[in-house]
């Protein structure tokens, strides 16, 4: 990593994570990837960013802490980058275990249990669908009902506008959002 850690990604050590490590790979992952418009891509940072925001939408009163477990929710995406649904369904249980052990370190790293509960993974996975239904009719060339079918309705959530930012750009959002929840932990 950029920060001189070493991260075993077979059996990743939580000390060896860092935030700054997972805001620059995310701010340089792109989601779809790569297949949206405009002159840049819209990254794993920007997506997470909003999945954070939306799940403050649905949750008001949550802990921080979910918040935060929001934010981190594709963290382990930093090394092993974004994969499509259906490739990384074909992949099967060895991709899925190697990306479970990187994301149970990481949520150990930040004081986060390594198994969430079933409601907080639930409303993660729906502000996460919403965000990628936001993104597929804005970004990736679908039409609504495309993306109603494959993403469901985004419920209960103020729409967006969205726009790709620079990676720099992205990077900076995700270590402020990271820093405004860890201060407030």
């Amino acid at each position: 990593m950029l920060s001189g850690r070493r991260l075993d990604l077979l059996d990743p050590a939580p000390i060896d994570i860092e935030i700054e490590d997972i805001a620059h790979g995310l701010a340089r992952v792109a989601r779809w990837n790569g297949q949206t418009t405009g002159p840049q891509a819209f990254s794993v940072a920007q997506h997470s960013v909003l999945v954070e925001a939306f799940c403050g939408e649905l949750k008001p009163d949550w802990p921080v802490k979910w918040r935060l477990a929001a934010l981190l929710h594709d963290a382990p995406e930093f090394v092993i980058g974004d994969m499509i649904s259906p490739f990384k369904s074909q992949l099967g249980a060895a991709y899925k275990s190697i990306e479970r052990r990187l994301q149970q370190a990481i949520h150990i790293r930040f004081g986060l249990p390594a198994e969430l509960p079933d409601l907080v993974e639930r409303t993660i996975k729906r502000a996460d669908r919403a965000s990628a239904f936001f993104e597929a009719t804005q970004l990736a060339g679908f039409g609504d009902a495309e993306a109603r079918d494959l993403f469901g309705s985004p419920r209960g959530l103020s729409p967006v506008r969205l726009v790709a930012e620079s990676p720099d750009a992205a990077q900076a959002a995700y270590l402020a959002r990271f820093g405004d929840l860890l201060a407030t932990l």
